[in-house]
């Protein structure tokens, strides 16, 4: 074998010892996280539920599992989806976390898994609207070592901003549940200017009846478009 072939193989082998090997530990970890999540959502929902059947029996709060990796969260007319992304991400040079001591020390912290958490209104579902669409509130990274940060609108996302001194653990998944629930139930629907929906054809009035082809959505209304945050890339 020639000086070069011996090396690419020894070169080959260190990647797949030390990156591949951490590759599998994100995923890993965020499987376990996600699965934190499912037990949490669950949780979260029969408490609830139970006392708000107290207060309105039209109010329900509910789970549904739909895959192995997505589990939705039912709270009255909001739905809450949980989406675990099945790669492991890398970031880019410029994102701020390169400037912190803990992925200076060792870079390979900065691969992460990521949960994704997206509010649709429930009636998108219940009526089969396949159009409507939905808002990213939320993405939850985890790393090698079962770190977190998190990139969300609102308090959480300045709380969770850098990774975490210790491991994810169901208490915080806890809290962080509770804050998403919170800002879901908060984020209205508003409706549209009507200068922007005044005319309507033969063929959009039998889709409106269909509850189908129209797009709604919390900053949508009935026909009108969200405004894209390229930055945290998230609707607004």
């Amino acid at each position: 074998m020639s000086e070069t072939l011996k090396n690419q193989k020894e070169h080959i082998l260190k990647l797949l010892k030390e990156k591949s090997v951490m590759k599998q530990d994100v995923f890993r970890n965020t499987v376990a996280s996600f699965e934190m999540v499912k037990k949490c959502v669950d949780e979260i929902a029969k408490e609830l539920n139970a006392e708000t059947q107290a207060i309105d029996k039209r109010i329900v709060v509910s789970t549904l599992e739909t895959t192995s990796h997505a589990t939705q969260l039912k709270v009255a007319g909001d739905m809450l989806e949980f989406f675990m992304h099945t790669n492991v991400f890398e970031f880019e040079k410029s994102h701020a976390m390169y400037r912190t001591g803990y992925v200076k020390q060792n870079e390979y912290n900065s691969y992460c898994g990521i949960i994704n958490v997206y509010n649709f209104l429930a009636d998108s579902f219940k009526f089969n609207r396949l159009n409507d669409l939905g808002y990213l509130v939320c993405r939850i990274f985890v790393n090698r070592e079962m770190k977190f940060f998190i990139e969300a609108r609102g308090p959480i996302g300045v709380k969770y901003s850098s990774f975490s001194d210790a491991p994810l653990n169901q208490e915080q998944l806890h809290e962080i549940i509770n804050d998403l629930i919170i800002y879901a139930i908060t984020f209205d629907l508003f409706t549209p200017p009507i200068e922007q929906v005044r005319e309507v054809s033969v063929n959009e009035i039998q889709e409106k009846v269909s509850s189908i082809n129209l797009r709604t959505g919390k900053r949508l209304g009935y026909g009108t478009s969200a405004s894209y945050d390229e930055d945290t890339n998230m609707y607004i």
